[in-house]
């Protein structure tokens, strides 16, 4: 065989190669194209969107945001977290902005919507894409086709990219403040006893809120304690006030909370050693533990494994008032709220209904969470036993029949009193909530 024949075939076999090479990148086992190049271009030097809530062109896709999450994926994945409905929604794809390339490629997403969605047509969904081979995408777009103009798409950061040293150890994500909460003299003892419990930093998903309330918010910004979240669901959808579609038929439920707790938990993916999920008017007391870090501790050296941790939850009801003849809270009258110092008796537990618990989580072994549980995770989920830890939920009644008697008097908050009544009064001297 010649010099010359065999260099024909030589360079035949690296083209033959390379064109195998090229099938198995871009095809799947059934031969369907998975990603789609586009030629180079800086259509991605533009501005981010920075909205909460960015809706498609459908009307029927709502993006928060796009996270990197490599946990159960061999390749590099990247998981949107959205609003969707659930029928009307079929195909979505991720145009991502290739670093190296300089060029935007396109990949079908997964569409998965929670399990939690409670009837409604609206559910909390992660959009699952694949970012092609040797992209490195930073930015990218979400779009109902595989064709079109990115410049006239909006165009998302990716998220969580970079991992670094955690800025917190106890992040408490307080999702879905609306109906123009007022409640000042709770609010500001609920965030002095986050604070002594150990919580570095306490993310609200802000609907609205009175203005007395707004300027407390604004003074924990400023101390570096509270990030806000703007959450202006009502712009896009109509928010029900109840968790069921049955008890109020709207668009999703309860403002969309789903959404507002997985948005969180990616948020401190890298940030927070634990996240805790409640709501304002709840704190998970430690009963054997001063604090949330000794409490932790402890539970995780007797749960290796466990990324979940769930507490019960007890109504101490704001209808049974008990004075507990404390010195130094005198200003404390003249603001709009509960002082829950004042309530120290709970409902006993019923056990034919259902303990709403609440959650400390490890946020990197959770995938998707719901209220009261997580649906996904990596790892093991353990209940709390009341002797160890309960969450004191201050609210109106659930069994409205019990008088005080039948009650079960739990002075646990009184532990903290004195710490409480000091950072209290400091918070009001500082904050002039008179005008």
């Amino acid at each position: 065989m010649g010099r010359i024949t065999r260099k024909i075939l030589m360079y035949m076999s690296v083209l033959l190669t390379a064109a195998f090479l090229l099938g198995i990148l871009f095809t799947d086992p059934l031969n369907l194209p998975l990603y789609h190049w586009r030629p180079p271009c800086t259509c991605c030097d533009r501005r981010l969107t920075t909205d909460t809530i960015t809706p498609l062109r459908d009307n029927r896709t709502f993006i928060i945001a796009p996270y990197s999450d490599n946990r159960i994926h061999n390749n590099r994945a990247v998981r949107i977290l959205s609003i969707i409905h659930h029928k009307e929604v079929k195909d979505l794809y991720c145009w991502f902005c290739c670093t190296v390339k300089k060029s935007v490629e396109v990949s079908q997403a997964e569409i998965d919507i929670h399990t939690d969605r409670f009837d409604f047509p609206y559910g909390t969904t992660d959009l699952v894409c694949m970012e092609p081979p040797g992209c490195y995408a930073k930015y990218l777009s979400v779009h109902t086709s595989p064709t079109g103009n990115i410049t006239q798409l909006p165009l998302f950061r990716i998220q969580n990219l970079d991992m670094r040293p955690f800025s917190a150890n106890f992040t408490v994500c307080i999702s879905t403040m609306f109906g123009n909460y007022s409640n000042v003299l709770q609010f500001i003892q609920t965030m002095e006893m986050y604070r002594i419990l150990g919580a570095q930093q306490v993310m609200i998903y802000l609907n609205n809120c009175s203005p007395q309330v707004e300027k407390v918010i604004q003074y924990y910004i400023a101390e570096g304690i509270v990030e806000v979240i703007p959450w202006p669901i009502q712009q896009y959808l109509r928010p029900a006030r109840a968790w069921l579609y049955s008890m109020d038929v709207k668009d999703i439920e309860y403002y969309g909370q789903l959404a507002t707790l997985n948005d969180c938990i990616y948020r401190n993916m890298f940030r927070s050693k634990f996240v805790l999920l409640n709501d304002i008017d709840e704190i998970i007391l430690p009963i054997k533990h001063q604090t949330w870090d000794s409490l932790m501790e402890s539970l995780q050296q007797q749960n290796p494994g466990v990324g979940v941790f769930l507490f019960e939850n007890h109504i101490f009801p704001q209808t049974i008032t008990t004075d507990g003849n404390f010195s130094n809270i005198s200003s404390w009258k003249s603001l709009p709220g509960f002082n829950i110092l004042q309530y120290i008796h709970r409902e006993p537990d019923r056990s034919d209904y259902f303990n709403a618990r609440k959650m400390i989580v490890d946020p990197r072994k959770v995938i998707q969470t719901s209220v009261h549980s997580v649906l996904k995770s990596i790892g093991d989920s353990k209940e709390v036993s009341l002797e160890t830890a309960l969450v004191y939920h201050c609210r109106t009644p659930l069994q409205k029949s019990l008088n005080k008697s039948s009650l079960i008097e739990d002075k646990t908050i009184w532990r903290y009193n004195a710490s409480l009544i000091r950072n209290v009064n400091t918070v009001l001297s500082q904050v002039d909530l008179q005008k």
